[in-house]
């Protein structure tokens, strides 16, 4: 058996499939239509398709134990047998207590959810406490090895890395628990290597970002004992999403064998391994591709970074940065993108080519590499939007005093205390997708589109009224995705038809390709709601994605300052919402999402950040009156880290995900004097479970005694385009009734 670490690899590849079939065969057993034994046989196919794929390119070392039914942490967790009593206790087969951990269950609520690093991927939050007996199940590694093999592959089963783990739990001291974590990883190499495991990946992002020396030193502790295993693999520490700073010197203090470094986001990596000293023979794992954006590598420029890094280590292997789970799978499936557009970008399969072709010009240097690309065409350029921009003046991002816009507002809009509302979507319905998907392939005309869909608003504002919520929404039925969906109306966006990426569990997006500038065609969002309006006298809400989301969940042009581009989108949504206003909507959205997402992981980073994403969001939302409330929505983040942010955006509501985390993020916002309108979600719509009447109440007393009520909005977690209508219903009839109570008492 080899045990050298091979020349080219991935830290990971798409799992959901090119047409993505793990999505709808785990969704199909969710539903009851297939069993246990179909979904396992639908997954060993998209495995046995993805390693096929990777070791017919040629890649030396493939890696293995990147596949999930959920989520790569809540794998981890089962691993090392970090399952919680109260899913344990359940009585539950090990599959289904699986996801009920990732879903909940009407008797428990599931897992926190928040998002990985910088990325809009989501993962489910490890609850780690004093019992939590620690026991290691290498169940899933060892079968998708062992299938691998099967099949004459040989793999690099990965997995989170022990400190990584402990810092993305639950908890109020991380590390209190690393010496026993750290005996379950033991034992899980133990049964690696005893199965003939040559090399294990253990992912370790969360050191790119700021860490105490007693953080660098638990990372220390963790892989000397591993590395003093006399019964394990060789050890690939990967780390990914920036600079590694410290945490190298840490890592070279210990016996790995292999250190990844991200070299597209974090260039400093080389200048920290040039300053490190002797590197004792380790493999450097030089992350050259880019694993998280779409356009083609400079392979020049890449294998000149790979060769510096080559003589500064006795061994380098090229890499893609970080895992290519965030990009798409084939490029090749696209047949419709604009060539001068296409030519440009590189998917999940081509990455892996541009992988190899950069570790044979290392090896050999005389492969030849392909000519770099053009400039930027000129018609990507619009000399309208960059005039407006140079024009700005500071009042341009900036509304009246709040006092005065809230007392206005309450006059127009008349709400009770405790107003109720949904964050935007309702359910997007089999016929409402298959509606879109003929209007599309032309098999329904426009007429009868606009006449479909507006039967679906009509359906949802009827309902709204029904249930008694105060401020309405269209339901959105005509939207495909809440950043694709203004992508394809906007000029400088160009839009896939199989460019799927996973965001959580069986929720994958396509998002758009910002390619040039950023420009509005006509209003995109005024027909519907003005049509929904016209249905009620109760206030419907414009809704509409904020500036920094969309670039977050789109792939973005590298050619100029995402400030720029920010504000180019900014402009076209600033547009967007005076066509509301003038139309007579009251109300208008602007979800910020992404804000906590696309923070950058070092805080001498972070301030730039948020001064531009502020003030894109202000640009786009400080055209109105004082009289049309402005709300925002925020969800599944660490809201702490940015609160000074979301009192900056100056939104008179703000939306926001509340329920999974018992409404932490109130007292994040009560510490710094925040005073506008906030509505912390009482209802997680991530979960199939219908929240009980007393639990929403619950939640909304424990709201109210941090929030003074006249300030409270009720309503859920984020949209409910994934739920269904009877669970929406029923959840929506409890939210307004709690609402009720709580207001009544």
């Amino acid at each position: 058996m080899t045990t050298a670490f091979g020349q080219s690899t991935v830290l990971g590849y798409p799992r959901i499939g090119a047409n993505r079939e793990l999505k709808k065969a785990v969704e199909a057993y969710w539903a009851g239509a297939i069993d246990a034994e179909a979904l396992e046989s639908t997954a060993a196919r998209l495995r046995a398709e993805v390693w096929r794929t990777l070791h017919d390119a040629r890649l030396d070392a493939i890696p293995s134990n990147t596949f999930s039914y959920y989520d790569q942490v809540l794998d981890t967790a089962v691993a090392v047998g970090a399952v919680p009593d109260r899913f344990a206790r359940l009585g539950l087969s090990a599959l289904d207590t699986y996801f009920a951990m990732a879903r909940g269950v009407d008797a428990e609520p599931a897992l926190e959810l928040t998002k990985w690093f910088d990325t809009n991927y989501h993962y489910l939050v490890p609850e780690i406490t004093p019992d939590t007996v620690f026991t290691a199940d290498p169940a899933k590694p060892l079968g998708e090895y062992a299938q691998a093999r099967a099949l004459g592959i040989t793999t690099r089963p990965v997995l989170v890395g022990p400190a990584t783990f402990l810092l993305l739990a639950k908890g109020d001291d991380p590390f209190a628990r690393l010496d026993d974590l750290v005996e379950a990883y033991a034992q899980l190499l133990t049964a690696l290597a005893e199965a003939g495991v040559a090399w294990v990946q253990l992912d370790e992002p969360a050191y790119v970002a700021d860490r105490t020396p007693a953080e660098i030193d638990a990372l220390r502790r963790a892989y000397t004992r591993l590395g003093e295993l006399t019964r394990r693999p060789r050890i690939f520490v990967a780390t990914y999403f920036g600079a590694l700073g410290d945490a190298l010197l840490a890592l070279l203090d210990t016996p790995v064998e292999a250190i990844g470094l991200d070299l597209v986001a974090g260039p400093d990596n080389i200048d920290r391994l040039a300053a490190a000293g002797p590197l004792g023979g380790r493999t450097i794992v030089a992350g050259l591709v880019d694993g998280r954006n779409i356009w083609r590598s400079d392979l020049r420029a890449a294998v000149t970074a790979g060769a510096i890094v080559a003589g500064l280590a006795d061994h380098v292997a090229v890499s893609t940065s970080c895992s290519l789970l965030h990009v798409p799978v084939d490029l090749s499936a696209e047949t419709h993108l604009d060539p001068t557009v296409s030519e440009r970008l590189a998917f999940a399969r081509q990455k892996v080519d541009e992988v190899v072709l950069v570790g044979r010009a290392l090896r050999d240097g005389t492969t030849r590499l392909p000519a770099p690309l053009p400039d930027t065409p000129t018609a990507w350029r619009n000399d309208e939007v960059r005039g407006r921009l140079a024009a700005l003046r500071p009042t341009d991002r900036q509304r009246g005093d709040y006092a005065v816009r809230a007392a206005r507002q309450q006059e127009r809009l008349g709400l009770p205390e405790l107003p109720t509302t949904t964050i935007g979507s309702f359910p997007q319905t089999t016929e409402l997708r298959a509606a879109r998907a003929a209007h599309r392939a032309g098999r329904l005309t426009d007429a009868d589109y606009r006449q479909r869909m507006r039967a679906e608003v009509e359906h949802v504002i009827r309902l709204q009224e029904r249930l008694g919520l105060d401020v309405l929404v269209h339901g959105e039925p005509e939207r495909n995705d809440m950043v694709q969906y203004f992508g394809e109306q906007l000029d400088g966006f160009a839009a896939t038809e199989h460019g799927w990426v996973q965001s959580y569990g069986s929720r994958c997006v396509r998002p758009p390709i910002i390619y040039g500038d950023v420009a509005r065609r006509t209003p995109m969002t005024v027909e519907w709601t003005t049509y929904a309006q016209s249905l009620t006298s109760k206030p419907v809400k414009g809704m509409l994605t904020g500036p920094v989301t969309i670039l977050a969940w789109s792939f973005v042009r590298s050619d100029q300052p995402l400030a720029d581009t920010a504000d180019q989108v900014a402009l076209a949504l600033r547009d967007e919402c005076h066509d509301l206003e003038s139309a007579g909507i009251r109300v208008v959205q602007v979800d910020e999402p992404a804000l906590r997402e696309t923070l950058p992981l070092r805080r001498a980073d972070q301030r730039t950040y948020l001064d531009w994403a502020v003030a894109a969001f202000r640009l786009a939302t400080s055209g109105v009156a004082d009289g049309t409330q402005i709300h925002t929505h925020l969800c599944y983040s660490e809201f702490g880290e940015v609160i000074t942010a979301i009192d900056a955006l100056d939104a008179d509501v703000t939306s926001i995900e509340a329920s999974r985390s018992k409404m932490e993020v109130l007292a994040d916002l009560a510490a710094i004097g925040y005073h506008r309108g906030v509505g912390p979600g009482v209802w997680d719509i991530h979960s199939p479970r219908v929240p009980p009447h007393a639990e929403v109440v619950e939640a909304l007393r424990r709201a109210v005694a941090a929030v003074a009520a006249r300030r409270l909005w009720v309503n859920p977690d984020c949209g409910l385009k994934t739920r269904g209508y009877p669970e929406v219903e029923a959840s929506l009839r409890h939210l307004v009734a709690a609402a009720a109570e709580v207001r009544g008492s």
